[in-house]
């Protein structure tokens, strides 16, 4: 689709969007507070804070398209005011330009399941993460009629470069120091992760999609489920290494989190992690042909890419 499109945020998966953009020749603005580094010539940078309306409205202005790529810190506290601030300004800022809006979202809000999550499956308020996002999909959901929106859905993702997440520096990236690898997880559930380059491949696909596309949301592709141990396997092979963990027991996280509060945070959301947790993609897959990186290939270059980072 030609036009304008804003992405707000540039962090580890909005990056990888505009660079997608600029090098096909889109027209692209990048709004987000601080000054993003290093972005390509072509793209314009305005400041903007997403819980600003004014700003936000700015921001959009004469865009043909939005994507909202913001991250917030992971703190509940932080979620319960600045996602439906967040949620409430874009839809408000593209009502009145008209734009469309690709949401880059997550999957909490589909609550605890023992099958793998599809797009029908009713809103959970279990957790508080899960409850704010199943506020936040309501706010979209009821917009419909002014706002063509289109949610992408992703599970914890891991890639390149991509520091925060329970396959990034404090596991890859002690694998590639020679050290063993940290998590706050269990190593041997199985779970899906989405590739961030695939992430920002599905998020262009939907900003190419034409109307009927938007209006719901769409489960991310990811690579076939493995668990934790079995891809810090893979990457600790890519670096020569030996795959060694360090893993906090899941029934420790609960009283570890009374002092530590990312620990606290994963227990908000303990269903992901105490059953396997798998992604039904069906539908987008079926929809635009999209096949995901496989871990062979997406694991060697995320640990990889730490070791490029030390040097």
């Amino acid at each position: 689709m030609n036009g304008l499109t804003v992405v707000f945020g540039s962090g580890a998966v909005g990056r990888p969007i505009i660079e997608t953009l600029a090098a096909r020749g889109d027209r692209v603005r990048v709004a987000q507070r601080g000054t993003p580094q290093a972005l390509p010539a072509s793209v314009e940078h305005v400041a903007c804070d997403v819980l600003d309306a004014d700003a936000v409205a700015r921001a959009v202005e004469g865009a043909a398209q939005v994507v909202l790529a913001v991250v917030f810190p992971y703190d509940a506290r932080v979620w319960r005011t600045a996602w439906p601030q967040a949620m409430a300004n874009m839809l408000a800022a593209c009502a009145a330009s008209g734009a469309r809006l690709v949401f880059i979202d997550n999957l909490y809000q589909l609550g605890p399941q023992n099958e793998p999550r599809h797009e029908d499956m009713a809103l959970s308020e279990i957790g508080e993460k899960p409850a704010i996002l199943t506020a936040v999909t309501r706010m979209w959901l009821a917009a419909r009629d002014r706002v063509r929106v289109a949610a992408l859905r992703c599970p914890d993702f891991y890639g390149p470069g991509v520091g925060h997440s329970h396959l990034g520096a404090f596991a890859l990236g002690e694998l590639a120091k020679g050290k063993p690898a940290q998590l706050l997880v269990p190593p041997d559930t199985k779970h899906d992760f989405a590739y961030v380059p695939d992430i920002a491949r599905a998020a262009v696909t939907l900003l190419d999609a034409p109307d009927d596309a938007f209006g719901r949301a769409w489960n991310m592709p990811c690579a076939p489920i493995r668990s934790p141990r079995e891809l810090l396997a893979i990457g600790a092979d890519s670096l020569g290494q030996r795959a060694r963990i360090w893993a906090v027991p899941l029934w420790l996280m609960r009283p570890l989190g009374l002092v530590y509060r990312m620990a606290k945070e994963v227990v908000d959301v303990g269903f992901t992690w105490d059953r396997p947790y798998a992604v039904d993609s069906g539908a987008f897959t079926r929809r635009f042909g999209f096949a995901p990186t496989s871990f062979a290939v997406g694991i060697p270059a995320s640990a990889l890419s730490f070791v490029a980072k030390d040097r």
